[in-house]
């Protein structure tokens, strides 16, 4: 990558965070800063901060209590150092082992799931706009087929990005458009395969029956893929995002998040907290509404972005 790009892609994503920043990393920065030492009464308003910042009690606790150890330890003393050890705290907790980045391999199938309107077919665009760029050719399955507006939202998606989709008329089986769209993948070489899903939780049941069904169908008709599952959350929802997350993981097998609109938002330290209590990675990011601006999640860019 060309270094303006890397430069294009660290002033998006430092932009796109400026409503965080501005909310949780200046309530850290006034606590620090404010007070001559490091002192109990400290800790605690920061305690508070990071709280009121939509970070979760339980992610909040994680990072005071490493921050307290790190002060005994490494015998803190400066304003700045605490800054810098909530920095690589938060940095840490986010980076997962297993890796932040959407798998390379082709052919490969990506479930789209999510409640509707966290930006899960405007994601689905941005995607394939992404992966049309690495040179890879993408096919979309319109499986949400419980709303026509969903499927005529995805197909004018597809028009803008050129991707063919494969649909059936509203009420469908989506399992029948998931197996039209594989044969259809496999005729034209097809190396992405992206598919969305209805995106309601009302009765879990159905849902868990419906992604089964899928799941099924994906793994007789093409085991040969690879297979994501992607969970979209709105960010700006904060610790509504937590909720979806657990239910959502409760059906399905999730490999990665997608959090939209954090650019709109005070509460990005949703990120934090997702990373942190569940054992799935978040993947991308969206800090913009351009297609350009999904990215893949970078966490030491993003504590870079946030604390810097």
């Amino acid at each position: 990558m060309a270094f303006g790009e890397k430069k294009g892609f660290f002033a998006k994503l430092k932009e796109g965070l400026t409503k965080t920043k501005d909310g949780m990393v200046g309530k850290i920065e006034d606590i620090i800063f404010q007070r001559p030492k490091i002192d109990e009464d400290m800790l605690e308003e920061l305690e508070e901060a990071l709280i009121l910042s939509d970070i979760g009690m339980d992610t909040t606790d994680n990072i005071i209590s490493q921050l307290r150890k790190d002060i005994k330890t490494e015998k803190l003393a400066e304003p700045q150092q605490v800054k810098d050890h909530i920095k690589k705290i938060v940095s840490d907790l986010i980076t997962r082992e297993e890796g932040n980045q959407l798998s390379d391999k082709t052919p490969l199938i990506i479930l789209m799931i999510g409640v509707n309107g966290a930006g899960k077919t405007t994601s689905m665009a941005k995607i394939a706009h992404m992966l049309k760029e690495q040179g890879k050719s993408v096919m979309f399955a319109a499986g949400d087929t419980f709303r026509a507006a969903a499927i005529e939202q995805l197909e004018i998606w597809g028009d803008r990005v050129g991707v063919p989709v494969i649909k059936h008329k509203e009420g469908a089986d989506p399992s029948a458009v998931i197996y039209d769209a594989i044969s259809a993948a496999k005729a034209r070489n097809i190396d992405v395969l992206i598919c969305d899903t209805a995106g309601r939780l009302q009765n879990k049941k159905n849902l868990m029956n419906e992604l089964e069904k899928m799941n099924k169908i994906i793994a007789r008709e093409y085991p040969e893929a690879d297979q994501e599952t992607l969970l979209v959350l709105d960010a700006a929802t904060g610790k509504n995002a937590i909720s979806q997350a657990k239910e959502f993981g409760g059906v399905a097998k999730l490999t990665g998040i997608v959090l939209t609109k954090l650019d709109g938002t005070a509460k990005g330290g949703i990120v934090i907290t997702l990373a942190d209590q569940f054992d799935v990675p978040v993947k991308f990011i969206g800090v913009g509404e351009g297609m350009d601006d999904l990215q893949t999640f970078d966490p030491q860019s993003f504590a870079d972005a946030l604390f810097d």
